[in-house]
């Protein structure tokens, strides 16, 4: 009977020590078969916000695709380029000038572009005032102003608008009796309101959502490229097709999708298309006439 005991303790302890060596084999195989993607956005509004206005979209991809995704939020622009060198992010929606750092340090693939409105894929920057401001009325009226950008990194809100700046309205920064870089497009809009500053230039779907709160337009940028989704390099290949097909059979006109995309944030709501690398040749001209000008420092941004 003791000799029986015996064995059957010996066999139990071998069976554990069998499942616990096993264990984190067995988890890297789950993990392999249900591999989790790691979806990062640009931080355009505040971290609660942009939770808000992503997460839905990425449930979408949950719902549509065999793949986990998961929002990886951060607190600025910087951020999500460094988790994009650092590997920690696997897909990103990126703007034009956030694509350029993050193809020369990450070396990301550009996958799709996000549609605006009008079915095209290109946005723009739009200069706000006070709308009981009677001083400002034209952009050429920000001179001796206090003014405010959003992010260095941000195109809508300080690349293209600078560059408008400097090459059609004839007005350097110098110009300016101040100016703030702010980290979001929608705290540029209200310290515009709150009397912070005279004046500033926000996303065109920033300024839209605060034309009823006392903002007034006074000028845009050109049109710009638009956001863009990238993949880091070797991800893979059955996924980004996966993700690609699964957006490009996006329909902003049918009902049906128009009751889910709704709930996503205006920037992708309208769907995605085809996107190459040339389409942000625009945004390296920008570069470099402002670094000639000597608006911006040679370091790539």
């Amino acid at each position: 009977m003791r000799y029986c005991c015996a064995v059957t303790l010996l066999l139990f302890q071998l069976v554990q020590a069998l499942f616990i060596f096993s264990a984190p084999a067995m988890a890297a195989a789950e993990k392999t078969e249900d591999p989790t993607v790691r979806f990062g956005v640009i931080t355009l509004y505040h971290p609660l916000v942009m939770y808000k206005r992503y997460q839905p979209f990425v449930d979408y991809l949950n719902r549509m695709t065999t793949y986990h995704f998961d929002l990886k939020i951060s607190q600025d622009y910087q951020t999500i380029i460094s988790l994009l060198d650092d590997g920690m992010v696997d897909v990103a929606l990126l703007a034009g000038q956030t694509y350029l750092e993050a193809q020369k340090t990450a070396a990301v693939i550009p996958l799709l572009a996000a549609l605006g409105k009008d079915n095209k894929p290109y946005y723009s920057g739009v200069f706000i005032t006070r709308d009981d401001n009677s001083i400002i009325n034209r952009i050429e009226d920000i001179k001796g102003k206090r003014f405010a950008f959003a992010s260095v990194h941000s195109t809508s809100g300080y690349l293209a608008p600078l560059y408008h700046l400097y090459s059609r309205e004839d007005i350097r920064l110098a110009d300016l009796a101040s100016y703030s870089n702010l980290n979001y497009h929608d705290s540029v809009a209200r310290e515009v309101l709150r009397k912070n500053f005279d004046a500033g230039v926000v996303l065109a779907s920033v300024a839209d959502n605060y034309r009823q709160k006392g903002i007034k337009f006074i000028g845009q940028t050109a049109p710009l490229p638009g956001f863009l989704l990238v993949v880091r390099p070797g991800l893979d290949p059955e996924l980004v097709e996966s993700l690609r097909q699964t957006l490009l059979d996006l329909d902003s006109t049918d009902p049906q999708y128009q009751t889910v995309m709704n709930q996503w944030d205006v920037n992708i709501r309208y769907g995605f298309t085809k996107v190459s690398d040339s389409d942000y040749d625009p945004i390296r001209e920008m570069i470099s006439f402002l670094r000639k000008e000597g608006a911006i420092a040679g370091s790539g941004r």
